[in-house]
């Protein structure tokens, strides 16, 4: 390159700006402020005159802290701004700070609109203790068993949330076996080693039986939840109890088949009202077969609340936009998701499992898919009989 080429290009090199130039110009000079030093677990000690010992076990939930001197440590430490350094705090107390829950999207109401409030609830109690959540899918039971094997393996999570329980549950048993923190969201078969929160479905199951019956209803039928699920099992002793609270003969008859989904919800009502003697009333284990059960009605040429009663057990949406609005219980599942996270919490912490084991009632949301009814048993069967031959 020669010298005159040389000497153009430094033309066109650009001039640093000084402090100065930019006052000038009426531009203020930008100076980076200096970043506030972190509030350390030391700072958090001298100002409540205690140990960093003991404030390190108030804020971890040891169980030989007191709990007015947790909620003393809590509130200073929120206070003054005080963060742990999550890898610094795993590698003293072994934990990671985090809920796992695996989600198993292939179920029939793998998206339900429940889901939503339900891990609002999981995440807002998690941020309360300054826990997070780890949520994954999986599209199978065997993908499932996978997904907790490998949480567990790479330490991504201190414990378990399990939804949706079966009586015999795979994913309790790799938890169990390898030791780690679980709460279940339902019960099961055998509860050794098991903390857990539910709704007492069959206590609900039982008042919408009693409920029927004293609105004059002798004939009720039920439909069955999934196959082998805790829930299915809890719901069809509660129908059955509800019967002998009601003074109400059990039929084997009208137990319809299984349906969880709104065209079993159709079969099984179909089933149910070919009986010579039909039930005048049905209550189904899930709302999504209670759905169907208004498919078979209006194709049956019923109307339900009238000729037919129904009473369900979820408070899905679509529930209150159906003609009428179905009858059911519904469950609070932020509530619930918060509770299973606390009780979690506390197992990580060291709780024993048996002192980790509550219920809850669902709320009836009491609507125009029920009343007394209009037609006897024989009365309806001649109805059908007539339908169908028109």
């Amino acid at each position: 390159m020669s010298g005159h080429a040389a000497v153009r290009r430094k033309k066109f090199l650009p001039k640093p700006v000084s402090e100065n130039t930019l006052s000038r110009m009426g531009k203020p000079a930008v100076t980076p402020s200096p970043r506030q030093r972190r509030v350390t677990i030391s700072d958090v000690s001298e100002a409540l005159g205690l140990t960093k010992g003991t404030v390190s076990r108030a804020l971890n939930g040891y169980p030989d802290i007191a709990e007015a001197t947790r909620l003393k440590v809590a509130r200073t430490a929120q206070r003054m701004g005080y963060r742990p350094l999550s890898h610094a705090q795993a590698i003293r107390t072994g934990r990671v700070r985090a809920v796992g829950l695996v989600m198993q999207v292939n179920e029939h109401d793998g998206h339900r609109a429940f889901l939503a409030d339900f891990l609002a609830g999981i995440s807002g109690a998690a941020s309360a203790e300054g826990w997070t959540l780890a949520l994954t899918t999986a599209g199978s039971d065997a993908e499932t068993a996978q997904t907790l094997d490998r949480l567990v393996d790479e330490r991504k999570a201190d414990g378990f949330i399990l939804p949706r329980t079966y009586l015999n549950d795979t994913r309790i048993d790799t938890l169990r076996s390898a030791g780690v923190p679980f709460v279940l969201y339902g019960r099961t078969a055998d509860p050794t080693g098991c903390a857990w929160y539910d709704i007492s479905g069959e206590t609900a199951m039982a008042q919408a039986v009693m409920r029927l019956a004293r609105l004059g209803h002798a004939r009720i039928g039920f439909v069955q939840g999934g196959q082998g699920a805790t829930y299915a099992a809890l719901r069809l002793e509660g129908y059955l109890d509800g019967l002998t609270q009601a003074g109400l003969s059990q039929d084997p008859a009208l137990i319809g088949p299984r349906a969880v989904t709104r065209v079993d919800g159709r079969r099984a009502a179909e089933d149910l009202l070919a009986l010579p003697e039909p039930p005048t009333a049905l209550i189904c284990a899930v709302d999504h077969a209670a759905l169907g059960v208004y498919d078979a009605a209006r194709t049956l040429g019923l109307t339900i609340g009238r000729d037919l009663s129904v009473i369900s057990y979820d408070g899905i949406p679509e529930g209150q936009f159906v003609d009428p609005p179905l009858s059911t219980f519904a469950v609070d599942n932020r509530a619930a998701g918060a509770r299973l996270t606390e009780l979690l919490i506390a197992r990580c912490r060291g709780a024993e499992p048996e002192t980790l084991r509550e219920l809850g009632d669902a709320t009836f949301l009491d609507r125009g898919s029920h009343g007394p009814p209009s037609l006897t048993p024989a009365q309806l069967n001649e109805r059908l009989r007539l339908s169908s031959i028109m």
